[in-house]
């Protein structure tokens, strides 16, 4: 079942981009994006987090009620949740490599490291210092009206302390 579900889920992120997103890589249930050239303002940003979560939800709930008589399907919400993780940096390079861009650089490394950090919550949005510092003339806490930021760190071997906010992406959806 998991064949089936996970690419429709991916598909719905990777189709409801409205800012312009470029898609990197796709591996296993992940999604890397990347953006060049002029960045969205930090609300155009949020609310594309806000877009990806919701419809992943209404795609999961139209998957699960496809799928209902499938005796996996009951474990569906339990196995699939969202991290979207922003990271903002210059050192990164695209080279292409056959039919696809790849990125390589000490930021992508420091994204995909973000994937195993100290927050507590199975589905969120965690911005980096590197993304608040790039938008720092907005005050990040006055960005939501469904929850608070919280700030945390992670220190990862070869790249050391990582700060970042993050923010439960849950009261987003009605259960």
């Amino acid at each position: 079942l998991s064949s089936k579900i996970i690419p429709a889920l991916l598909n719905q992120i990777i189709y409801t981009n409205k800012i312009g997103l470029k898609v990197s890589e796709i591996e296993g249930d992940a999604v890397l994006f990347f953006k060049t050239g002029e960045m969205p303002s930090l609300q155009a940003l949020i609310e594309q987090c806000r877009i990806f979560y919701t419809e992943f939800y209404k795609e999961l709930d139209a998957l699960r009620e496809k799928y209902k008589k499938n005796k996996d399907a009951a474990s569906i919400p339990e196995i699939l949740g969202l991290k979207i993780i922003l990271h903002y940096g210059k050192e990164i390079a695209l080279t292409k490599v056959g039919n696809s861009i790849k990125l390589f650089g000490e930021d992508l490394i420091i994204a995909h490291k973000l994937l195993k950090n100290k927050v507590r919550m199975n589905e969120y949005l965690l911005f980096t210092e590197g993304l608040t510092n790039f938008y720092k003339e907005n005050n990040l806490d006055d960005q939501f009206d469904w929850g608070s930021l919280k700030q945390n760190s992670t220190e990862y071997e070869h790249v050391g302390e990582i700060n970042y906010s993050y923010i439960n992406l849950k009261p987003l959806v009605k259960p």
